[in-house]
């Protein structure tokens, strides 16, 4: 791999966690972005209490990200090499956290959408 280009990286990704669970999860990524978009569209403001709940599910979202790709890539915190090793593995628990903190916070706007004055 001489160069780093976006299909490589498609490519690498597929190779690691299947081509059926990588797109699944690229689908599962648009789908939560687009309706994070459409919640902060129609509320026209952010919910702080929301906010804040969504940022407390943020460290279950990093262990979990962590996690999951322990899993697929069956390997551990043994397995780890290197300073490369530590950013990915940080990159991915931040990952998990972003993501976790949009999907709470669009849940609990799809589930509870604000109330508005007559």
């Amino acid at each position: 791999m001489e160069e780093l280009t976006f299909t490589t990286m498609i490519a690498v990704f597929e190779e690691m966690f299947g081509p059926w669970l990588f797109w699944a999860m690229v689908v599962a990524a648009l789908v939560i972005t687009l309706l994070y978009v459409y919640v902060l569209i129609r509320d026209h403001s952010v919910s702080w209490r929301k906010f804040l709940l969504a940022q407390l599910a943020m460290p279950v979202g990093a262990i979990a990200a962590v996690l999951f790709v322990f899993w697929v890539t069956n390997s551990g915190f043994g397995d780890l090499g290197g300073p490369i090793d530590i950013i990915v593995l940080l990159g991915v628990a931040a990952a998990g956290a972003v993501g976790a903190a949009i999907l709470v916070y669009t849940v609990q706007s799809m589930v509870a959408p604000p109330e508005r004055e007559s």
